[in-house]
């Protein structure tokens, strides 16, 4: 049968009812359909792309100026291969400029500067002991020249490439040592068949140096980037994540249940706060690429020439060690083992007053780093803490009395005492929470040996002459005895 002037076929099936048969689509309409498909998942993914750039631009927008920066460098580096005078006075090698620049500009100054001077030093030292080795091999003839060059190669490749195991030279000149053996190699094997090593040395060492320069000035003046000035804003960023996880922790543990839901976004903030301590956890790396990189700066803003950046390091380990410990406290949140309400009920005042001094102490060691001043505040907050402790102690000290005084559950209506594991589910927490007090007080000390070191100034911007900081400190250790862990 015909409908809207198109056949429409139908069959007959066998429990009398029937079934409309649908045309196959062309192969041609399969490929078009196919192509449309295509291009406009393309179109998604892109728009996707574009949309994340956009996002990265916009919340750091220092990533964006980075690479204009590179851009400028290229730019500026590019002018002696365009220009005849310039190209003719670098020679042919003026490409090895442009890519010098491209593997040692860096997003920070203090990279870059590793990198420009690794790579002076590692195609200087590289290219120097070349020519002497060329001219030892053709002083003993040309019988014994490729025999000393090959001596020569495998055991100057060997040492460098083995020196790269090497902690301390691994940390600070890993990038040389792969220089001097790239170079080392290209001098060495080139000096059997050309002639002019002198020259092409020459012209080699001055493009690279023409490189690292522009690259050093780009970087430097141009809105720069110091990894010293990145470990310093890191490390405060952390302590005061540290300072909300630990808060939120205890608070999500002990929260009133009569109390009103939070909204969505309120909820989703404080769930990102008590998962804020992953950040210290996962910052090593971070905090050890940016205080090597911080080593090569030159003094900058507020940090001077050899600033002590080894301690930032200091701190960092302190305050993971204490990371370790909110981690744990977070694990109780979602504890299949419940205490019983009643214990929680006795325990929350002294746990939550805890964790808000604990909270305070890294607030104040966070200000400390953040303005380079020395708190005159730290030593009584810690006092404080310390206070707080045994105050939790000696509320768990009356937790016997408390089991025996548990709302009566039994048959003829006797106190019932919890199961051990719901003991234990709460102890544990408790637990913790001293440890990660006493653990806080390593990261005082670490944050207190920085400034120290550092020379930071006071916070009334003068010495204090009235209450030096051994009274605080002498205070602080009062309060240590008059309070002794139980």
């Amino acid at each position: 049968m015909a409908s809207a002037g198109n056949l429409e076929w139908r069959v007959n099936l066998g429990d009398g009812t029937t079934e409309i048969l649908e045309a196959e689509a062309s192969f041609g309409h399969k490929l078009v359909m196919g192509i449309k498909s295509l291009i406009m998942e393309l179109f998604v993914k892109c728009r996707k792309f574009l949309e994340k750039a956009g996002g990265i631009a916009k919340s750091e927008p220092k990533k964006g100026v980075h690479g204009l920066k590179v851009g400028l460098a290229l730019t500026l580096v590019s002018i002696f291969y365009y220009m005849r005078p310039l190209y003719e006075g670098l020679g042919g090698s003026a490409m090895w400029a442009i890519m010098t620049v491209v593997v040692t500009f860096e997003y920070s100054v203090g990279a870059s500067l590793y990198k420009c001077v690794n790579r002076v030093v590692g195609t200087s030292l590289a290219g120097g002991l070349g020519i002497g080795v060329h001219w030892v091999a053709a002083e003993c003839g040309d019988r014994f020249e490729p025999i000393i060059l090959g001596i020569s190669l495998f055991l100057l490749a060997s040492a460098a490439t083995f020196s790269r195991f090497i902690p301390s030279v691994k940390s600070r000149f890993d990038y040389g040592a792969m220089i001097f053996v790239l170079t080392f190699c290209l001098v060495s094997i080139s000096s059997y068949r050309v002639d002019e090593l002198l020259e092409l040395a020459r012209t080699r060492i001055l493009t690279i140096a023409v490189g690292t320069a522009i690259c050093l000035v780009v970087s430097m003046l141009v809105c720069p980037v110091w990894a010293g000035g990145q470990l310093h804003s890191l490390l405060a960023r952390n302590i005061d994540k540290l300072a909300d996880a630990i808060h939120g922790c205890i608070s999500e543990y002990f929260k009133d249940k009569d109390c009103p839901e939070m909204k969505n976004e309120d909820r989703e903030d404080h769930a990102s706060k008590i998962q804020a301590y992953k950040c210290v956890l996962n910052s090593k790396a971070s905090e050890e690429s940016m205080a090597n990189f911080a080593r090569w700066e030159p003094a900058h803003g507020r940090f001077g020439f050899r600033h002590p950046w080894k301690f930032y390091l200091e701190v960092g380990v302190a305050m993971r060690r204490c990371a370790y410990c909110i981690e744990a406290l977070n694990g109780r949140l979602d504890s299949e083992i419940k205490a019983p309400e009643s214990l929680k009920l006795h325990l929350a005042t002294p746990c939550k007053a805890l964790s808000s001094c604990c909270s305070k102490v890294f607030k104040e060691l966070s200000t400390v780093i953040k303005t380079m001043k020395k708190s005159n505040k730290i030593d009584f907050e810690v006092s404080d803490m310390n206070f707080a402790v045994q105050e939790l102690q000696n509320t768990i000290k009356s937790l016997p009395m408390a089991v025996s005084l548990a709302e009566p559950n039994g048959a003829n209506g006797e106190a019932t005492i919890p199961p051990l594991m719901e003991l234990l589910s709460l102890a544990t927490l408790v637990s913790l929470l001293i440890e990660t007090a006493s653990r806080i007080e390593h990261v005082v000390n670490a944050v207190e040996k920085l400034a120290d070191v550092a020379k930071f100034d006071f916070a009334d911007d003068e010495k204090k002459k009235s209450n030096p900081s051994s009274d605080n400190r002498d205070h602080h250790h009062a309060a240590m005895k008059v309070f002794p862990e139980a």
